[in-house]
């Protein structure tokens, strides 16, 4: 390469450089806040995540200690003056004061489905909504025609508890009399692709207590 264009090629090289100094002077600040952000948003995210593991974990040696009391009206109220975090959790909590509420010696039958319902009709993810509602509908003293109303509308929704559901519809016909819509659900719940082995079980044995019969290996 002759001197000229070595010459030419230095100064290409200065100018080029003097370009990016000078566009690092005006737009640098621009890539230093976004290491800023990135690296500030990755130890925020670090602290979020510590403080609610921390906040998990107090949570659930609360409840331990409040399922210590001696009695249930004990630990429904130790239960009920716990904090706990947002989501699942308040649903867990409100259900448990629930159990020990219908467990007390003094039990208010209202008052467990009452807390059961706050459950089932507040924001919860679904499975809770419907655990609450179950746990709700199956409580001594509801009305056979309101449970009738509450168990269809759990099988119309769909979800985890469909089959119970059906379950408990099945129980309500036989309570009725009617042993022949009974056992029709009952054969369908045991051919539902998704029933347990244990509800299959019980559907068998109440198919049989009806004098219906069930062919085996099915």
């Amino acid at each position: 390469m002759s001197n000229p264009d070595s010459f030419i090629d230095e100064v290409t090289e200065e100018v080029r450089r003097d370009r990016l100094y000078r566009y690092l002077k005006r737009y640098g600040w621009i890539a230093i806040l976004l290491v800023i952000v990135i690296v500030g948003g990755a130890a925020w995210r670090e602290y979020s995540a510590s403080r609610e593991d921390a906040r998990a974990q107090a949570f659930g040696t609360a409840v331990l200690e409040a399922l210590d009391a001696e009695t249930p009206t004990e630990r429904a109220t130790e239960l009920q003056d716990i904090e706990a975090p947002e989501g699942g959790a308040q649903a867990v909590l409100k259900m448990l004061i629930a159990g020990e509420q219908a467990a007390a010696e003094d039990a208010d039958p209202e008052a467990a489905r009452q807390t059961l319902t706050e459950v089932a009709t507040s924001g919860a993810a679904p499975v809770y909504r419907q655990i609450a509602s179950y746990k709700a509908l199956t409580r001594e003293g509801v009305p056979a025609e309101d449970r009738r109303i509450g168990f269809e509308a759990m099988v119309q929704e769909g979800g985890a508890l469909r089959l119970l559901a059906e379950e408990q519809l099945a129980l309500l016909e036989i309570e009725a009399g009617d042993t022949e819509a009974a056992l029709e659900r009952l054969e369908a719940i045991r051919q539902d692709s998704e029933v347990s082995q244990g509800l299959r079980l019980r559907a068998s044995q109440l198919i049989v207590a009806l004098g219906g019969s069930v062919e085996e290996g099915s």
